[in-house]
């Protein structure tokens, strides 16, 4: 069985790992996991990824944006993490006739194995595991160029035998001013309640209030996007709002993108005395190939590394 000592051990692990995805610096929250932009296309743009359109990943950072698609669509991606640290993705998305847009997604993150430990720190010789995962299931609608909708998410965590769980609701909005090719979203992440902890008093949820702006340029083939994140936070509002992030998507043809991102907090959050290095910075690719957008994303942490993130995204 495992002891107290390497539990407590684990818990600072997983939560460290939170602080290097963009994790509120004021303190750990429960599932954590949450905040990470497991899609490349979004971690590619800083994590800028509030105000895109006909993305079926828009299930994770803003359901109200679902019913943009022009049609059924499907995504999967793959992180790879920090150490033996790996995290992932699945969704679906298909219009109901008369009744709007369904979409249905996972995320999980896998922290690889430990080794068993008794209180003393001697090796049992035995290992565990621990995990965490999200099941999302959303709903969007239109009216005209307003988009809205939800999503209801079933939260679990677990560490050897002790487990976590929660729920919670995503909910958003987005308008599309088609003549200045030009969104306007807003999305409320992660309102919910811990259903049962792994201590004895239940954590908050990682809440997080985002607003954003996104323009395609008349005379370049560029979309400039601009969100800012945990807008609910305690503290100024100048502390509120230098939680941006920038991200430029640049059509090179029909079937090739490149991306280009930058996240203040994150930059903030890993400098080290007074470099930081590129951290905070991202960029990537997407690349059409018959029918399926494969897309790359690469993000700096600084001194810690980087980030890999792959997924491809298709329509039928």
């Amino acid at each position: 069985m495992i002891r107290l000592f390497t539990r407590a051990s684990v818990i600072v692990f997983l939560g460290l790992l939170g602080q290097t995805a963009g994790a509120a610096a004021q303190g750990y929250t429960a599932f954590d996991f949450l905040r990470i932009p497991m899609n490349a296309r979004a971690a590619a743009l800083g994590n800028t990824h509030l105000t895109l359109r006909n993305d079926p990943t828009l299930l994770f950072s803003n359901p109200g944006a679902i019913s943009s698609l022009e049609g059924p669509a499907a995504s999967v991606g793959f992180l790879k993490h920090l150490l033996d640290v790996n995290a992932g993705y699945a969704v679906y998305a298909q219009e109901w006739e008369d009744i709007g847009w369904v979409s249905a997604g996972v995320t999980y993150l896998n922290y690889g194995s430990f080794d068993e430990t008794d209180k003393f720190g001697n090796m049992t010789g035995a290992t565990f595991g621990a995990s965490d995962l999200a099941l999302s299931l959303g709903y969007g609608n239109k009216i005209e160029n307003l988009h809205y909708g939800a999503a209801l998410k079933i939260i679990y965590s677990y560490i050897e035998e002790y487990s976590a769980s929660g729920l919670a609701l995503d909910a958003g909005v987005s308008y599309y001013l088609p003549e200045q090719q030009m969104v306007l979203a807003a999305s409320v992440l992660n309102g919910g309640m811990q259903l049962s902890s792994y201590g004895a008093d239940a954590e908050d949820l990682p809440l997080d209030v985002r607003i954003g702006i996104g323009k395609k340029l008349e005379h370049l083939p560029l979309n400039v996007m601009l969100n800012f994140h945990k807008l609910n936070e305690d503290g100024s509002l100048g502390d509120r709002f230098s939680n941006f992030s920038l991200g430029g998507e640049f059509d090179m043809s029909d079937s090739f993108k490149a991306r280009i991102g930058y996240y203040n907090e994150m930059r903030r959050e890993l400098k080290i005395g007074n470099t930081a290095k590129l951290a905070g910075f991202s960029g990537g690719f997407g690349l059409l190939i018959a029918g399926y957008m494969v897309d790359y994303a690469y993000t700096s942490l600084g001194e810690i590394g980087a980030l890999h993130r792959f997924a491809i995204t298709t329509s039928f």
